[in-house]
Parts: structure tokens; sequence; C-alpha cells
């Protein structure tokens, strides 16, 4: 019998069978997506999953939603399980939860949001706002325990992240962590990676931008610390960048058969990497993103190309 797990998943793979190549459907008909582990628990999660920011957030601000459906049928059906969101992604957070817990697949997402209540310029946090928008996110998601919740921006972490100690210490939380884009503030996220007992980091990584591999990503494998890595596109810079070009015939050596999976695939490819999340609003987009974690990974002669390739082309 078919299942309307099977309906959506061969759905999917039939819109996508004139662009995917025949190797790629046989491993998402197979199951055989890429996995990390969790270093602290060995809990493996699928290489790439989902994002909020950008045109999601501007979908869920929307009056129509629909679209952003398809988005997590797509993602679920194709093996991946990660979606990242955040209080501070305008309605992202609120209408994902409406929307998963209508499909009844909120227990089948590992589902990582974060807190932030720091007052700007001060750049302090008040602890009992900080656990009132923790459990705003409960009430959205729908979930107990949640499975990670990071500091955002690196709040006031000392505050912040004492709180979530308290949460997965009360089995509300599984994973703890801290997040921050832009090098900056690279040596703040590396103090806290050093100084506090954390799960996860998210950080900013992209084939032009480079920046956390230098620093950031050394320490995370040295201190057994999961990487959610964010904006695998440069947010549009790098599509701006490719703009007219073709995807070089070599990179379908490792199944990058798109410009999308050549940038996920370069940075699902760092070790110390243990998911993507690239946001989209779009099916289509969706599943050739998760198609990125099926196949091989390109090895280090072959990121060194990828990185040489990249850096000839103009600016954004």
């Amino acid at each position: 019998m078919l299942t309307r797990r099977d309906y959506l998943k061969y759905s999917a793979l039939g819109g996508a069978t004139l662009t995917l190549p025949a190797s790629l459907l046989h491993a998402l008909e197979t199951g055989d997506i890429i996995k990390r582990a969790i270093p602290k628990t060995g809990e493996e999660l699928p290489v790439v999953g989902l994002g909020s920011s950008a045109t999601f957030r501007t979908v869920a601000q929307s009056d129509d939603v629909t679209a952003l459906q398809g988005v997590f049928e797509t993602l679920l059906e194709n093996g991946g399980t990660v979606f990242d969101t955040a209080p501070g992604y305008g309605a992202s957070e609120e209408v994902a939860g409406q929307i998963v817990r209508d499909l009844g697949i909120h227990n089948d997402l590992f589902w990582a949001t974060k807190v932030n209540v720091a007052e700007r310029g001060s750049g302090t946090a008040d602890a009992k706002g900080a656990r009132a928008q923790i459990e705003r996110s409960f009430s959205y998601i729908g979930k107990d325990p949640i499975d990670l919740i990071q500091v955002h921006n690196l709040g006031d972490v000392q505050t912040q992240l004492a709180i979530l100690q308290e949460y997965k210490e009360e089995g509300r939380v599984r994973y703890i962590g801290a997040t921050y884009t832009g090098a900056r503030r690279y040596p703040d996220l590396a103090q806290v990676m050093r100084n506090f007992d954390i799960d996860f980091i998210g950080v900013d990584y992209a084939v032009d931008n480079r920046e956390s591999a230098e620093m950031i990503l050394p320490l995370a494998k040295e201190r057994g610390i999961a990487v959610l890595s964010y904006v695998p596109f440069g947010r549009t810079r790098l599509w701006s960048r490719v703009r007219g070009i073709d995807v070089p015939e070599w990179a379908t050596e490792f199944g990058a058969d798109s410009w999308g999976k050549f940038f996920i695939k370069y940075v699902a490819s760092h070790p110390a990497v243990t998911c993507v999340t690239p946001a989209t609003s779009k099916a289509t987009h969706m599943l050739d993103n998760i198609g990125a974690a099926y196949g091989a990974l390109p090895d280090p002669a072959t990121r060194k190309r990828m990185e040489e390739m990249v850096d000839a082309l103009p600016s954004a």
C-alpha cells in the first residue's frame, strides 16, 4: 500500500526528474543521506537542513504561508530533519510551529531555536524575559523537550546560557549552545566555546567566506562541539557572483549539478560542520538543497579547487 509519506516523497521526486541526475534520484529513493554525529552524544543528523531567515522569514510574515508547508514536507520526505529558527526571525518561529503542528510532524523534526532578550546598548538580559521567550517557543512548537536552544548573537551569554543549562538539567532542552554570524566577534565566541559546557555553535561559513574555518571550526572540532553552519550562499552574494555562469563539469564528479549543491557541499565537506541550514521558502529549492546531502562530498583537493574558482569570480 502506498502511504501518505511515500506519496509525498515520490511526488517530490517526480517533479525533480528533469533536473536531478539518475544517481541522485537513486540515492533519494534508497535513503542514503549523509549524516554527521553530534560529538557530545553520537546522535546523527542529516548534513543538510532548513533555516528560516531570508525568504522563509518574508513569506512567514505574509498572508499566504502555504508554500512553507511544501518546504517542510520536502525536507522530511527526502531525509532531512533539522530546522533552525529564532524568535528574532519575525514570524518564522510562530508560523513554522503552526504549520508543523497542523501537519503532525513537529516530533519528526530536530527543532533548533534561540533565545536573546539582551537589551541593545547595555548588552544585558533580563532573566525573567529570557524564560518567557523560551516558554513562548515551547507554546509555538508544541514539543517538549526542544532539541536545541542557543543564545542568539552572543547576547549576555553569562545570564542566558545559565538559564538554558537549567532547562537542560530539567530535561526540557536536549542541547544548548551559542551563535554568532560575522568575524567581528569570533574571539568572543571562541571564549564561550572554551569556558562553557555547550553542545552546539551556529556560525556563518561559505566558499567565499572562510574566516570561521581559521579559528572557530578547528576549535569546535577540538572541543567536541557540533556546528550548525548558516548562510552557505552568503545570503544572496554567491548567487550574484555566478549569475550567467554554468556549474563546472568537474563538479558533477561529487554530485554538484547545480550551484546550490556546489555551495552547500563545500560547507558540508568541512569535517567540523554537523549540519548546513540554508533558508528557503520554495519546495523546489528545498529539494535541490537536500540533494547536496546525497552522493559524494568534495575531498580536500577538490575543496581547494572550488575555493580557487570562486575567488577568481568578480566580486558581488
